[in-house]
C-alpha cells in the first residue's frame, strides 16, 4: 500500500522516489516541516518548505483513501458481495468518490420504494428485464399476489421499474457518466427569495452561469448566499440530453423493444426522482471544494505577505487608535515596544477638541522623543489622519507618520493574551499599543491574533474552520522560522510557531527566561521543564541569541553542526571574528564546496548552509522588501469623484481582485480587469498585500459604499486629479 502512494506521490508531485520515501520517514518519525526542509537537505535532496508541507497534505489525504479503501472491501465482503471484478474496480479507484460510488449499492439505505419492490420479490423480475429476453407483461402475471399488494401485471411492473431505477441510480458508471456530463452541461441558476431588501447579493438575483465556466469566488458569494437563506440556487442540464447520455449504458441492441421502453421509462424516473437531486448537490460541493482550495492559496500567500511585512527598528512610536464618541486612544512605545505611556485624544467628532487634542500630542511627542505616529486605518482614521498631518504642517514637526492594517487588534485587545499583558489597560488603549508594535515588528505583534481575523482573506467563513486553521497555522509557522526568533526577546505567542514548541513549552520558556534573566546558550533550553532533547533538536536552529558573543549563536546554524562549523573554520583557515562579514568569507564554487564536504565527510547541503551563514551579517531576511511608506502631509478626499487619480495601499487581495486603501472609510476595489494592461490570470501575479499603488476612481456607490478603482488607468488623466 505504501509504495502505491510512494509512486503515485512521485508522479503527482514531480518529486524522485527516493526523495518522497525519505521525507515520509522524516514526518512519520514526528519532525516538523521547517526542521525537515532547513536541517536534512541531505535525505529530502532540498526540498523547500512549502514542498514538504504539500507533501505532507498528499500523504495524509491518499493514506486516508487507502484507509477508505480497505474499509470498502470489508465491507462488501462480509455481504458477500465481493466479485474478483469488483475487488480489481475497487483497487483500481484512485478517489473517494469513485470508492463510494462502488459502495454505493451495498450501502444499508433507508425503507425505499425499491426495497419494498424487493422484499415483495420482484427483484428477479427486475433483473430479467435488463436482460431484455423476456416478455415483461407476460413475466409479470406470475408475480400477482393480492396478499402482497401486487393486485395486477402493472402493479408488479412499476414495482420492477422501481429496482430498476435504483439499480441504474447506484451504478458507478452511470454516476461517473452523469457527472462529467454535469460539470460540462451543467447551468447554475440563482434567484434572490422574496422579501429579502439584503443589498449584498442583488447582482446575483437571476445570474445563470454554466458550471463549466463559474469562478470560484463566485462560486463562495453565491453558497454563501444560499448558506444564509438569501439565495436559492438550482443546477440544471438538459434532460432529453442527459437521458441519451445515460442510454447507452443500459439499452443495448440485443434487448427486446418491449425491456426496452421500460428500461428507458425506469431511467427516466431515477435521473429525476434520485440523480439529478444527488449530483445537483454533490456538483456543486466539488465546485466548493475547488473554490475552498483555490481560497486558501491566496490566504495563505496575502498572509504570508502581510506576516513578512518588513520591521521598522529602532524608532519610538506613538500607536494612535482612531475613533469618533469615544475619542482617539494613544499608546507610545519605546524602541523595543515596551509601553511607556497611554492617552485619549479628541480631535474628531462630536467633541472636535482640535487645540486640546494638539497639547496632548505634543506634550507626548517631547516627552518621550517620539518620532514617529502610526495610525490605524479603521473609523475615523482618514480624520485623524488629516489632524496629524495639519499638526505636522502647522508646528514644523520633524516626524512622520504611516498607516497601518489594523485588523485584528480589536480582536488581540480583548483576548486573555492581551488582558494578561496590560491588565490596566482598556481595550481601546491595548488596540493602540498592538498598532504601534505592528509597525516596529508585524510578524512578532500578528502571531498573536487569529490569522482569520488579519483580515486578508476571501470567503474564509464558508471554508472548513479545521482545514482552514491547518493551513493558516502552517503559513505562519513557516513565516516565523524562515525568520528566526530571538530567544531572549520574543513573546509566548511567538514561541509557540516555533518549530517542535506547544503553547505549553513557550510558556514554561518565559518562566525560565524570567528566573534567569535571559538565556546565555541554546543549550539551556534543555532545562526548561518539558523541553527534551527531541523537541531541542526541533527548535534549536530557529531559536537566535543576538547578543551571544558567539556567532553561531546568533545564526541559523543548529547546534548539531557546531562541531562542522568549528571543522569548516580549521579547513578554511577563517577567523571567527570575521564570520557574519561577507567580504572576509570566501565564495566556494559548486567545485569547491563538494571538495570541502568530501574532506570533511559531511553532507555537501549542510556544509553549503553553513559557509551561507558565516556570510550573512546576522540580517533579518525581512530587511530586503519593501519598506512601510511614512508620510508628511495628506490630500483632503472630503469630495471623492470618478477620475481621481490617489495614492493607496494593497489590504488585500481575492481572485476577483484588490482591494485598496485610499483613505476612507471603505477600501475601494480594483478588478482584476482593471489591475494590468495584460492578461492576467489572478491579481497575485502582479500584486501584493501592503504594496504602494496609484488608482484612478472609476466610480462611486454610496448606497452600497462601494468604490471602482483602476491602476492600468491610474495617470491617464493628469487634468482629472483633484488631489494634488
Amino acid at each position: 500500500m505504501q509504495e502505491k502512494i510512494y509512486k503515485r506521490l512521485s508522479i503527482e508531485l514531480k518529486i524522485a522516489e527516493a526523495k518522497i520515501i525519505q521525507t515520509t520517514a522524516l514526518l512519520d518519525e514526528g519532525n516538523t516541516v521547517p526542521f525537515i526542509s532547513r536541517y536534512r537537505k541531505e535525505m529530502t535532496g532540498g526540498l523547500t518548505d512549502e514542498e514538504v508541507r504539500l507533501l505532507q497534505e498528499k500523504l495524509i489525504h491518499y493514506r486516508n483513501l487507502e484507509q477508505r479503501r480497505q474499509e470498502v472491501l470489508r465491507l462488501i465482503e462480509a455481504q458477500g458481495a465481493l466479485t474478483p471484478e469488483l475487488k480489481l474496480q475497487v483497487e483500481k479507484a484512485v478517489t473517494v468518490t469513485e470508492l463510494d460510488d462502488l459502495y454505493r449499492p451495498f450501502r444499508p439505505k433507508k425503507r425505499t420504494r425499491a426495497s419494498v419492490a424487493r422484499e415483495k420479490g420482484l427483484e428477479p423480475l427486475a433483473l430479467a428485464i435488463l436482460g431484455g429476453l423476456i416478455k415483461p407483461a407476460s413475466e409479470a402475471e406470475k408475480y400477482i399476489d393480492s396478499d402482497k399488494g401486487l393486485v395486477d401485471g402493472a402493479v408488479v411492473l412499476q414495482g420492477a421499474s422501481d429496482i430498476i431505477a435504483e439499480i441504474i441510480a447506484d451504478d458507478a458508471a452511470v454516476r461517473k457518466s452523469m457527472r462529467r456530463f454535469y460539470h460540462s452541461s451543467g447551468i447554475a441558476g440563482v434567484v434572490k427569495k422574496e422579501n429579502e431588501v439584503v443589498n449584498t447579493y442583488d447582482d446575483y438575483n437571476g445570474h445563470c452561469e454554466p458550471l463549466a465556466k463559474i469562478k470560484a469566488h463566485r462560486v463562495l458569494a453565491i453558497n454563501r448566499g444560499v448558506r444564509e437563506k438569501v439565495l436559492d440556487l438550482k443546477i440544471a442540464v438538459e434532460e432529453n440530453e442527459a437521458l441519451s447520455a445515460m442510454a447507452p449504458l443500459y439499452v443495448r441492441p440485443e434487448q427486446n423493444e418491449a425491456c426496452q421502453e421500460l428500461i428507458k421509462a425506469a431511467a427516466a424516473d431515477s435521473y429525476k426522482r434520485l440523480i439529478h437531486p444527488s449530483l445537483e448537490r454533490e456538483v456543486w460541493q466539488s465546485l466548493m471544494e475547488k473554490a475552498v482550495a483555490g481560497a486558501l492559496v491566496v490566504f495563505k500567500e496575502n498572509l504570508k505577505k502581510r506576516l513578512l511585512v518588513p520591521p521598522v527598528r529602532h524608532r519610538r512610536v506613538m500607536g494612535w487608535d482612531p475613533g469618533f464618541r469615544t475619542g482617539c486612544k494613544l499608546a507610545c512605545v519605546s524602541e523595543t515596544g515596551e509601553l511607556l505611556e497611554t492617552a485619549a485624544v479628541f480631535p474628531t467628532a462630536p467633541r472636535n477638541d482640535r487645540d486640546g487634542a494638539a497639547a496632548k500630542v505634543l506634550q507626548l511627542l517631547d516627552k518621550h522623543a517620539i518620532d514617529c505616529i502610526v495610525i490605524g486605518n479603521g473609523t475615523a482614521s482618514r480624520e485623524s489622519e488629516t489632524f496629524i498631518a495639519d499638526l505636522i504642517k502647522k508646528e514644523k514637526l520633524n516626524i512622520e507618520y504611516t498607516i497601518v492594517n489594523e485588523a485584528g487588534a480589536s480582536v488581540y485587545s480583548a483576548s486573555k493574551r492581551a488582558q494578561k499583558e496590560f491588565p490596566d489597560l482598556d481595550v481601546a488603549e491595548r488596540s493602540a499599543v498592538s498598532i504601534s508594535r505592528r509597525l516596529q515588528d508585524p510578524l512578532a505583534e500578528l502571531v498573536k491574533i487569529d490569522p482569520k481575523a488579519i483580515g486578508v482573506g476571501q470567503y474564509q467563513h464558508d471554508m472548513p474552520a479545521k482545514e482552514l486553521d491547518t493551513s493558516l497555522d502552517g503559513t505562519v509557522e513557516s513565516c516565523v522560522n524562515s525568520v528566526g526568533v530571538d530567544l531572549n526577546s520574543a513573546s509566548a505567542a511567538l514561541l509557540s510557531y516555533v518549530a517542535g514548541i506547544n503553547v505549553t513549552v513557550a510558556e514554561r520558556i518565559i518562566t525560565y527566561r524570567n528566573g534567569i534573566g535571559s538565556f546565555r546558550s541554546r543549550d539551556q533550553l534543555l532545562s526548561v521543564g518539558g523541553l527534551g532533547p527531541k523537541i531541542f533538536t526541533q527548535c534549536a536552529g530557529f531559536l537566535r541569541l543576538p547578543d551571544s558573543t558567539s556567532y553561531l549563536e546568533r545564526s541559523a546554524i543548529h547546534p548539531e553542526s557546531y562541531a562542522l562549523a568549528g571543522r569548516i573554520i580549521e579547513e578554511l583557515a577563517l577567523n571567527p571574528e570575521n564570520l557574519g562579514h561577507p567580504e572576509a568569507v570566501p565564495i566556494l564554487s559548486p567545485t569547491e564546496a563538494a571538495s570541502l564536504a568530501a574532506r570533511l565527510e559531511a553532507g555537501e547541503p549542510t556544509v553549503k548552509d553553513i559557509m551561507e551563514e558565516f556570510r550573512k551579517p546576522g540580517r533579518d531576511p525581512r530587511e530586503d522588501l519593501p519598506k512601510p511608506v511614512f508620510l508628511k502631509s495628506v490630500t483632503e478626499l472630503d469630495d471623492l469623484k470618478p477620475g481621481m487619480n490617489l495614492m493607496g495601499i494593497v489590504r488585500n487581495i481575492v481572485d476577483f481582485g484588490a482591494f485598496v486603501d485610499i483613505g476612507v472609510h471603505h477600501d475601494g476595489l480594483v478588478h482584476i480587469s482593471e489591475i494590468a494592461d495584460r492578461y492576467i490570470k489572478h491579481p497575485l501575479e502582479v500584486l501584493q498585500i501592503e504594496s504602494i499603488v496609484n488608482v484612478k476612481i472609476l466610480s462611486i456607490d454610496r448606497e452600497r459604499n462601494r468604490i471602482a478603482l483602476s491602476i492600468k488607468q491610474a495617470g491617464a488623466d493628469e487634468s482629472d486629479d483633484d488631489t494634488n
